[in-house]
């Protein structure tokens, strides 16, 4: 019979035998209306089904008796035999000569077994096993013929368990197994070196001793490489010397064999060692059936095959799944290639390969592709990749080496440290890079975004993982907007995803909430985490980073909307899985910060300072003094001293926060922008208004690039405020006009509202009161329909319209403006309540009134008299001497010549304030002994715009 009508054959057997009587009988039918010659044979074949002749099970020879317990071969005794297989036995013997006592592994030729070929082999694995010298080979140690002629080989006792049996009853996790794997590896790479293939590699020759300690055993049918006498065994027609389920498909062939059928077998062992189970999965176990299995079958991938399994619990299945899909599935796959050219070259090779997925590298089972070597690359960090304090460092790192053009220092950069060799795989995918031009982050960002969706479109979940990194690269160069887009392209990825990885859900939210919440949406970043509270809740102990990194921007976004209580919770939450679960020193000043914050919530400035003055000191004692992190502490540092009034410090904060990050994060980055801002404001605090000046015209420049017109009205706002204080009004003039058109909408309100009084102040000091008051009616319209409120903006406005109803000589007028503001508001010293002093001593000429006005004065300017409200006192003390200049010249004079220098002390540069006093000293130095009222805003105007 043929091979092709056998396989024929054994095929519909197989299938006909899995059927009921009814069933079969059909086929059959079928199967001789098409060739009933085929069908009498398949019939003929089934009858010995039922077959109960047991003649056949009586041996026609009866074997000769073998070796007994007790019973000496050469000078060893027989204690207990440990096994047997075709060939031979095994036994456990010591050695009964009186030269030395040693316990062996005896092993014997079957008796009565007399083919000649069995002795060659028994011989043979006597010249095998004395050329190899490994620790995990069981040693020859020693050889003979025993005195009736039967051959034995002493071998190396091992106490152990096979590899299965011992990697099951000690619970070893994967890469534990893999481990115990390796040393099996290195036992064959050897026999290899020495020109030996095994042939017969499979768990129950493996022995594994109670320290760990991996034995391979019987080299029975070894095969000397270097042998040209060496037989090929044609195992269709002869007998099989080898175990059929761990055999290479040139074995079953009966083909010639290399290095490469070790491979295969170790395949098989290395599969069964991950999964419990044998790759390919028969519907009737027959050596026909794994024969065609081993030679056409695919075996199914171990990750699939452990998730179909019953034998654990689902949790488990999942995640040792999970630990199998990827790199142990390639792994494994290229092993059992059916073709031995697409197997490892040996079994150094399958070693080296597993190595490298231990040590969290590529391995070469695997297509090096862009995403596969990023997501490598990124699990081999210690700093987790969600986390924006990661993507900065590597971020760091990428602009260092885009600055480095030439091919050989990358390489070079390449081979110090594996964070560099990942940068030179992502470098030479994008295409600039291949054409030797310089490879800025922006073209290496969007050449990742192409090639993901490239090639990425049939793999959501990696695709979503790509996504999300790129994202977080853009959080870090302050492309927000972009990010955004970025990753809601992520979210719908990963909502259609059926099963997405908790630490993909988790991740994928908390850098969504974390982009809403820097574009200015807190309550939107709360709505997006707030639903996953409950699987972040499941996974603390799986999943402790991520869940940490969750709990901090959801508490981040409650703080935002007010949610203090809720937020401390989640900090405190954060802080205690890193400190336990993570030892991550970084993140655990972030929440150290995050907590100070809340103090200044709550208004416990002194609290608040002391702990971001720690948190900044533990980070310069972790990662120096350049740390992105630092920047953040910085600016809180200075807001909490600005908050206490110490406006000098805070300024000197600030100021080291804006070079940071101009240094660390380049001078366009938000937070860059956002603390040019904050340093601006910080200088107008001081009067340092030439330094204010500049940095509102730096920001005025960026925003301009940008188009966006809130900040650019928020800039040319304080360039106008600056030019007023300069006392350059017609410059003033242009850029709050500017500010008031940007600012033309509800949303920009506050701005346009702040605009319009200050250039009502600087219209009114020009003498264009007509103009003023139209502007402060439109101030006025912006409060009544409620565009802008507040107690603040109404005492703003007037005290703006205060000033310039003095500005025009109308005392009274002024006075009643103020006095119902002033009636309602706090106690505490206010630029609305001098006015009001100042508007009644102007319009009062009764001597004992002015001395009443100026003794107020006096008090509430000793009040105010602290660094944070220092003008303010100031100005009172101004109207005082204004008020006692107007009873009493001389004694006015006196007070100004005292009050002057320290104006010019808190002013250097000059100011709205010091042209004030500028203006009512010149009128009390021209003032006739009696008292008349003052004519402010005609002495201003005198003396013009300068000091």
């Amino acid at each position: 019979m043929d091979r092709a009508r056998w396989q024929r054959i054994s095929a519909e057997l197989d299938a006909l035998l899995d059927l009921d009587s009814a069933a079969r009988g059909q086929r059959l039918d079928a199967l001789r209306a098409e060739d009933p010659t085929f069908a009498d044979e398949i019939e003929r074949l089934l009858t010995h089904e039922e077959t109960r002749d047991h003649r056949i099970d009586t041996p026609l020879v009866t074997a000769p008796p073998g070796p007994r317990e007790g019973e000496r071969i050469g000078p060893y005794r027989l204690d207990a035999l440990l096994g047997e297989g075709g060939m031979g036995q095994v036994w456990q013997a010591e050695r009964a000569d009186g030269l030395y006592a040693r316990r062996v592994a005896l092993k014997l030729l079957r008796p009565g077994l007399a083919d000649p070929t069995l002795r060659l082999r028994f011989s043979r694995e006597r010249d095998i096993l004395a050329r190899l010298a490994h620790p995990h080979i069981a040693r020859l140690l020693d050889a003979g013929i025993g005195e009736n002629g039967q051959p034995y080989l002493a071998l190396e006792f091992v106490e152990g368990r096979g590899i299965l049996a011992y990697a099951r009853e000690h619970a070893l996790d994967t890469r534990e197994r893999i481990a115990l794997f390796r040393q099996v590896c290195g036992a064959v790479s050897h026999a290899h070196a020495n020109l030996i293939v095994h042939r017969d590699l499979k768990p129950s020759n493996i022995l594994v001793s109670a320290d760990g300690e991996v034995r391979l055993l019987d080299f029975g049918i070894a095969k000397l490489l270097d042998d040209p006498q060496e037989p090929i065994e044609h195992t269709r027609t002869g007998l099989r010397p080898f175990t059929l389920h761990y055999a290479a498909p040139e074995q079953v062939r009966g083909e010639v064999v290399t290095t490469k059928t070790d491979v295969y077998s170790l395949g098989v062992v290395l599969y069964e060692l991950l999964t419990g189970q044998k790759p390919y999965r028969l519907k009737r176990e027959s050596s026909a059936q794994w024969e065609d299995a081993i030679l056409a079958a695919e075996p199914q991938r171990p990750s699939l095959a452990v998730a179909r399994d019953e034998g654990d619990t689902p949790a488990q299945r999942r995640r040792i799944s999970r630990e199998l899909s990827g790199d142990l599935d390639n792994i494994v796959t290229k092993a059992l290639a059916k073709l031995p050219e697409q197997r490892y070259p040996s079994a150094e090779a399958l070693s080296s390969d597993l190595e490298r997925y231990l040590g969290g590298l590529p391995v070469l089972a695997r297509g090096q592709s862009f995403f596969y070597r990023t997501r490598k690359f990124v699990r081999r960090q210690l700093w987790p990749i969600a986390t924006g304090l990661g993507i900065a460092a590597l971020l760091l790192v990428l602009l260092g080496v885009a600055l480095w053009q030439r091919k050989e220092a990358i390489r070079e950069a390449a081979r110090a440290q594996a964070l560099q060799a990942l940068t030179v795989g992502l470098f030479e995918n994008v295409d600039a890079a291949r054409k030797g031009k310089p490879v800025d982050v922006a073209t290496f960002l969007d050449a990742a975004e192409a090639r993901g969706e490239r090639e990425l479109g049939l793999q959501p979940q990696a695709h979503a993982e790509l996504l999300g990194a790129v994202a977080s690269y853009r959080v870090a160069l302050g492309q927000y907007p972009r990010a955004a887009d970025l990753l809601e392209r992520q979210r719908k990825l990963v909502a259609a995803l059926p099963d997405a990885p908790a630490s993909l859900q988790l991740d994928a939210v908390s850098l969504r909430g974390r982009v809403q919440r820097l574009l200015g949406d807190p309550d939107a970043c709360r709505r997006t985490l707030e639903p996953l509270l409950g699987l972040a809740s499941t996974q603390q102990a799986q999943l402790p980073a991520h869940v940490a990194e969750f709990d901090s921007q959801l508490a981040r976004c409650r703080r935002g909307v007010g949610d203090r209580d809720g937020a401390q919770r989640l900090f405190e939450q954060s802080l205690a899985l890193r400190k336990s679960a993570l030892g991550d020193d970084i993140a655990v000043v972030e929440n150290l910060t995050d907590l100070a914050a809340l103090s200044v919530d709550a208004g416990n400035y002194p609290d608040a300072l002391a702990r971001f003055q720690g948190a900044l000191a533990q980070l310069h004692k972790i990662a120096g003094d350049r740390h992105p992190l630092a920047i953040d502490i910085l600016r809180s540092i200075g807001v909490t001293q600005r908050a206490m009034g110490d406006i000098t410090t805070a300024a000197r904060s600030i100021d080291q926060a804006l070079a940071l990050s101009e240094s660390l994060q380049g001078p366009d980055h938000p937070v860059t922008l956002a603390l040019r801002a904050a340093a601006a404001q910080s200088a107008e605090d001081l009067s340092q208004w030439d330094k204010a000046q500049s940095l509102w015209q730096q920001l005025n420049t960026s925003a301009q690039t940008s188009n966006d017109s809130s900040d650019l009205a928020r800039n040319w706002l304080g360039l106008g405020r600056d030019a007023y204080e300069l006392g350059d009004l017609e410059r003033a003039r242009s850029a709050l006009q500017r500010a008031i058109r940007l600012s033309a909408s509800p949303r920009r309100g506050d701005l346009q509202f702040s605009a319009l009084l200050l250039e009502a102040r600087a219209s009114s000091e020009r003498g264009d009161a007509a103009n003023a008051h139209r502007l402060t009616e439109a101030a006025q319209k912006l409060l009544d329909d409620g565009t802008v409120h507040g107690n603040d903006a109404q005492q703003s406005l007037a005290t703006t319209a205060a000033h310039v109803e003095l500005d025009a000589d109308a005392a009274e007028e002024a006075v009643a403006s103020l006095q119902p503001l002033v009636a309602h508001a706090s106690p505490k010293p206010s630029e609305a309540q001098a006015l009001l002093l100042s508007a009644q001593a102007r319009a009062s000429r009764d001597g004992a009134e002015l001395d009443r006005l100026r003794d107020q004065l006096d008090v509430a300017g000793k009040v105010a008299d602290v660094p944070a409200t220092r003008l303010l006192s100031l100005r009172f003390r101004l109207y005082a001497a204004d008020a006692q200049c107007r009873n009493n010249p001389l004694l006015g004079r006196q007070r100004y010549d005292a009050l002057m220098p320290l104006l010019g002390s808190a002013q250097p540069e000059g100011g709205a304030l010091s042209r004030e006093a500028v203006a009512l000293h010149d009128d009390c130095e021209h003032r006739a002994p009696s008292p008349t009222p003052a004519r402010r805003g005609q002495s201003s105007r005198a003396n013009g715009s300068g000091h």
